[in-house]
């Protein structure tokens, strides 16, 4: 009736301002500037109604749930965010730095042998038959439990030894027992784990084989399955580029890296000789071969007294 000079409308809300300053609210105080709420009724009659009955309405805000329903609804896209995050740093870490650093995931990876390289327990006298064998690597158990010696009288002894052989003749437990007989770290590692899910890691892990065992010299590295590797290059379509070639290739320049005072013997066992690549086999390589026969009657004998 011509008391209200200004008026806001927000939404339900309605804000507004008097000509003159009235008792307002439920303690009656003077005032010239209110505050109050519009129903929602879809019933235009109803509200009339409501108040030619005399019934008093109260209108009051309605109760707040928008906070939790808020959160609800960040949840997946926080988690989507944080997934994000976490992946760009993993990927960040193994590739531009921390995965090739002290601790990274790549690191780790590439170097398994480390850790695991300790002077087995076995000894040629666990290794039934085989006497031609034994006799044949004798001598690089002299070798490595006394290498000034040879060196001293500027022997040489061979670098690689390449042990050969049918399936089951006891070629790495001759290999263990050698280590063992002679009391040094042994490194073993399959050609087939040389190339495994990345693209360089065979070449990488070879640099990383031999840079510990010549930290822990004298050592003995055992290359199992070595044909898996080292087949002969040229054979296939990939190339110098072939992934394998790399592999071979860095195992020959490691080989040819070693110097007279590293006492390191790298032993490889095959049962495909004849798929090897020739530059394998040269001198000062695998240039040394030892042959594992099937055990006759009297080893089969002497391998159950074994076990």
């Amino acid at each position: 009736e011509g008391r209200v000079s200004e008026l806001t409308l927000r939404g339900p809300e309605v804000e507004g301002r008097l000509r003159e300053p009235l008792p307002l609210g439920p303690e009656q105080r003077p005032g010239d500037q209110f505050r109050t709420r519009v129903p929602s009724i879809g019933d235009e009659a109803l509200l009339p109604l409501l108040e030619k009955h005399g019934v008093q309405v109260h209108v009051q805000p309605p109760r707040d749930a928008g906070g939790w329903f808020t959160l609800l609804a960040w949840i997946p896209w926080l988690l989507l965010m944080a997934f994000f995050f976490w992946s760009f740093r993993r990927t960040y870490r193994n590739l531009a730095g921390g995965g090739l650093g002290r601790g990274g995931e790549l690191q780790k990876f590439l170097e398994p042998f480390a850790k695991t390289a300790k002077v087995p327990k076995v000894t040629f006298a666990d290794v039934a038959g085989q006497e031609n064998a034994k006799r044949e690597v004798q001598e690089l158990v002299d070798f490595l439990r006394d290498p000034e010696r040879y060196r001293k009288l500027g022997a040489d002894v061979p670098r690689g030894v390449l042990l050969m052989g049918a399936p089951g003749t006891g070629k790495t437990l001759l290999a263990r027992a050698l280590a063992g007989e002679a009391g040094v770290p042994f490194f073993s590692i399959t050609g087939s784990q040389f190339i495994e899910v990345f693209v360089g890691v065979g070449a990488s892990r070879v640099r990383s084989l031999f840079q510990a065992a010549k930290k822990e010299a004298p050592a003995i590295v055992f290359i199992d399955e070595l044909d898996a590797v080292g087949r002969k290059r040229g054979a296939g379509l990939g190339g110098g580029h072939d992934e394998r070639e790399q592999t071979l290739n860095q195992i020959l320049a490691e080989m040819d890296g070693f110097e007279g005072h590293e006492a390191v013997i790298v032993l490889a066992a095959t049962n495909r000789p004849d798929v090897l690549d020739p530059a394998l086999l040269r001198p000062g390589r695998f240039d040394r071969h030892v042959t594992l026969d099937l055990p006759d009657r009297n080893d089969r004998a002497a391998i159950l007294r074994v076990h």
